[in-house]
């Protein structure tokens, strides 16, 4: 959430600085500031509370010049919203900007004020610029120093330091926590999203976790993190990868699709430690909050409403805390029985879905804990107004029908069970899978996308249908749910879900050989059971179509396809296996001629009720 921005070179940088400033708004952030090596009086920092506009005004009456600097916006997490608290922060004769979370500065903020150091903010980022400042003064050598005090950081980071003994020296690291290098013509810059440099380079150095780099207006050196020298290729920015063009797909639906591995790793980004979940960026207070927590209820609308069904599987199992998932639509007009302690999600791609937000106002009556808002737009109603937020960053998402915005609201809401988990001491075993699942997973939806030919094949079998049904159980029931609500939006074709279990309580009638039978198979516990369901689907001439784990030893025979999915851990299942439903959905609306992107009498953002 937070924004990075810095530059070397010949000429004046604040320009540069500020401008990418102004490209990371849309990430969300409550303060903004600079630091220059400004010429003959070393570095000036300003700093201001709210928008970059307010910044631009301090710097109006505080000029400052030079070839050398950093830039931030920040989003509070430790310490609240305030100019003091603002980026970046100074020790010495150093400047620092710093993303993510140190899990660790209680320890080195202790071990520094025993030593002398005194600390004028509430940040964790401060205890970086005062371990820099510390190791810098028993050698000074800056890259010494970086790699002394990167040795000492334990949580997600992404830095740019500069040093006034250095007036030429641009120095970065990261770990879990975007941050590139830009190349131009006898100047480099680091942001920690290319966007911010678009107006002066389209020339790219990806750094990779636990890199480090020291920066001159003519050199790029990259160490790794066991100071090994580094060389990448400088990579030319794909424009149209991010823009609101197509690109070489044939929909924008198809290409939020393939975006999913790209969308949950930003998701992520700065989210996960070594072995925790980095609580602290859902706001200030938030740690406290979550030990605080009881109950939950969960409101949404649509697609959204399917993630929170999973979540509470996920939330009562992990956390044992009860959970209840509420439309947004009724939820605001029945009296709500509020336990003491109870946390209120809202979820929604825009923040600006009209029942939902009105939930969330309505919700200041009966006495929550807390609200926490799930959202794919920083600056939206719904976050803006929620006590506490947690983004998707999905990235735009033009399609109509809801993709990479569900799948990374999937990764948020699994992330937050594992936070609450993490905080009421549960089990440390479940909670390190559930980490080690959540970084494997852009890489499994990779897998899973190959399936494309596989499923276009199938969904010609769909083409003379009016009516299909879906089955799933546990976790993966709403899932189920969400793969009909997918084809009922594109294709037109009348879909339905059911628990597998329910179908033989009228479902079933339904049946016959011109009714497809989609069931979501993952190899749990539940797969036997399920095994019984398609069963009597099969004895009434029923067409399965099972999207089942490798390992699901399923019947086979006529009117029975295997569509087959790698196993997976349980947790990260219904992620998984919402990916070929996605693609099912897209494909039969391509068989059937409808529009995919825009179909009808639908709207990408529900605004009025």
């Amino acid at each position: 959430m937070c924004g990075i921005v810095g530059a070397v070179a010949l000429r004046n940088i604040t320009p540069i600085l500020m401008e990418g400033l102004r490209r990371l708004e849309y990430r969300g952030y409550d303060s903004a500031g600079v630091a220059v090596m400004s010429d003959g009086t070393g570095i000036q920092r300003t700093r201001a509370l709210g928008k970059v506009a307010e910044l631009e005004l301090a710097l109006e009456s505080n000029a400052a010049n030079g070839h050398l600097g950093i830039a931030h916006t920040r989003w509070a997490t430790h310490g609240k919203p305030s100019e003091r608290n603002a980026h970046p922060h100074l020790s010495a004769r150093l400047a620092v900007v710093h993303n993510g979370i140190i899990e660790n500065h209680h320890s080195l903020r202790t071990r520094l004020q025993s030593q002398g150091y005194e600390f004028t903010s509430d940040t964790d980022t401060e205890v970086v610029a005062h371990l820099l400042a510390h190791h810098y003064s028993r050698k000074p050598d800056m890259l010494i120093a970086l790699r002394s005090t990167l040795e000492e950081l334990r949580g997600a980071y992404a830095l740019g330091v500069i040093h006034q003994d250095e007036p030429n020296t641009l120095y970065c690291a990261r770990m879990d926590s975007p941050l590139v290098i830009g190349k131009g013509s006898e100047e480099y810059f680091v942001a920690s999203d290319p966007l911010a440099l678009l107006q002066v380079t389209d020339q790219f150095i990806y750094l990779q976790e636990g890199d480090h780099a020291r920066l001159t207006q003519k050199s790029c050196e990259i160490w790794n993190s066991q100071n090994r020298s580094m060389t990448y290729p400088v990579q030319r920015y794909a424009h149209a990868e991010h823009s609101l063009d197509k690109g070489e797909y044939r929909h924008f639906m198809l290409k939020e699709i393939y975006e999913q591995p790209r969308a949950v790793t930003h998701t992520l980004a700065g989210l996960l430690g070594e072995d925790r979940v980095l609580t602290a960026v859902l706001g200030p207070d938030a740690e406290r909050m979550l030990k605080d927590v009881r109950n939950i209820h969960i409101v949404a609308c649509g697609t959204s409403y399917h993630a929170g069904l999973v979540a509470r599987y996920w939330l009562e199992e992990q956390t044992g805390l009860p959970c209840q998932v509420e439309v947004a639509s009724e939820y605001r007009y029945r009296s709500v029985s509020v336990p003491e302690g109870t946390l209120l999600i809202t979820l929604s791609q825009s923040g600006e879905t009209a029942d939902t937000l009105a939930a969330l106002r309505y919700s200041k009556k009966p006495g929550y804990l807390g609200t926490l808002a799930i959202c794919n737009v920083a600056g939206s109603s719904l976050v803006r107004e929620a006590d506490w937020r947690l983004l998707t960053h999905a990235g735009p998402e033009i399609g109509v029908a809801s993709t990479k915005a569900f799948t990374t609201q999937l990764v948020a809401l699994l992330w937050l069970t594992t936070a609450l988990a993490q905080e009421r001491n549960r089990a440390p075993d479940m909670i390190a899978a559930n980490i080690r699942a959540l970084r494997g997973l852009p890489k499994l939806i990779e897998q899973v996308l190959k399936l494309y030919s596989v499923i276009e094949n199938l969904a010609y079998s769909f083409a003379d249908k009016h009516h299909a049904l879906f089955l799933g159980r546990g976790t993966h029931y709403p899932i189920a749910m969400e793969g009909a609500l997918k084809l009922k939006e594109i294709s037109y074709i009348h879909a339905e879900a059911y628990a597998a279990g329910e179908i033989k309580h009228g479902p079933l009638a339904l049946v016959d050989e011109d009714m497809p039978v989609v069931s979501v198979a993952p190899s749990d516990i539940l797969l036997e059971k399920l095994k019984s369901n398609l069963q009597e689907v099969r004895a009434r001439g029923g067409q399965l179509i099972n999207f089942a784990c490798e390992r699901a030893d399923l019947d086979n025979g006529d009117g029975i396809t295997h569509i087959k999915l790698p196993w997976v851990y349980e947790s990260i299942s219904p992620i998984l296996y919402t990916i070929p439903l996605q693609l099912l959905s897209y494909h039969v609306a391509l068989v059937k001629g409808t529009d995919v992107d825009k179909p009808r009498n639908l709207a990408k953002s529900v605004t009025v009720e």
